[in-house]
Order: C-alpha cells, then sequence, then structure tokens
C-alpha cells in the first residue's frame, strides 16, 4: 500500500470514520473518470485543485464539484494573492500526493483551503484517495470539516 493512501486512510480513522476507500478498476484521474468507474454524477465527485500562491510560494487548495471549474480571478481574491498554476514538485512537497490523486485531507503540511457549496448538495461525494486508482465516498459537510476549508464562492 502506497505511502499517499496510508495517509488518507489514517485520517478518515483518526476522524472516528470508517475506512471505506475503494480501489477502482478504472482510472479516476479525472472527475469524468471517477463518475463513470462510480457511478455517480460528476459533480458528486470532489475535486482537490491546487494552485501556486504566487506571493506566498505555497500552495492553495480549492474542493470543488467535479463539473466545476475555478475562476482564477475570484480564488485569487479569496486568497488575498494571485494564484497561479502549481507544478507537481509544490503540489508534491506540501501535499505528499501526484497529481491525478491528490486527496482533500492527509496532507503532509496543511493548506488554506476554500470548498465548493455544490458539493453540499448531495448526501455523499467521492474524493480521491492519494492515488489515481483510490477514492473514498464521504457526506460532504463531513469532508469540509476535515478539510478545515472555508466555504466560498469561486468557480465561475
Amino acid at each position: 500500500m502506497s505511502k499517499s493512501l496510508k495517509r488518507v486512510r489514517a485520517a478518515l480513522v483518526a476522524a472516528g470514520l470508517a475506512d471505506s476507500i475503494v480501489e477502482m478498476e478504472d482510472g479516476t484521474r479525472t472527475a469524468a473518470e471517477a463518475a463513470a468507474a462510480v457511478g455517480c454524477e460528476i459533480d458528486q465527485i470532489a475535486k482537490s485543485i491546487i494552485f501556486r500562491g504566487e506571493t506566498s510560494g505555497e500552495a492553495v487548495l480549492f474542493v470543488t464539484a467535479g463539473g466545476n471549474r475555478v475562476d482564477a480571478a475570484r480564488a485569487s481574491a479569496l486568497a488575498g494573492e494571485p494564484l497561479g498554476p502549481a507544478d507537481a514538485a509544490l503540489i508534491r512537497a506540501q501535499t505528499g500526493f501526484a497529481i491525478g490523486g491528490v486527496a482533500p485531507i492527509g496532507h503532509l503540511s496543511p493548506c488554506r483551503a476554500w470548498f465548493d457549496a455544490r458539493l453540499l448538495d448531495f448526501a455523499t461525494v467521492y474524493a480521491a484517495a492519494g492515488t489515481p486508482r483510490h477514492v473514498f465516498p464521504i457526506a460532504p459537510d463531513t469532508l469540509l470539516r476535515l478539510t478545515g476549508a472555508a466555504t466560498a464562492s469561486f468557480t465561475g
């Protein structure tokens, strides 16, 4: 079992949740792939989108519904600094995950985070569990609490 998967599993267990991580036969690198593999609506996929703070140099997390796109201007306004693309090295260094499997929890270092309210429209959402083939189901209000994110409008 990968270190990334172990961190997500440990975060779920530490929060008092069941270990509900599922390995998918098909890939889950994109929201569309994950929704097809899970058999849910695309907006039930909780995407972890990482930006780089241009001033701070830190990773900034936006957890958004699978069908939504993060609006860079809105996201920058929330972060209080210009945001740019985060490269694979920054993402791996701060979160411990590789692109395509970034989980919203279990990061090596906490990220400032914001949460798409669209996810709260569902009883269950699915998030990456640290690899491109693993996901976990979770109540969106629980995911919001575990990420420490603030609910905000940042999609466009």
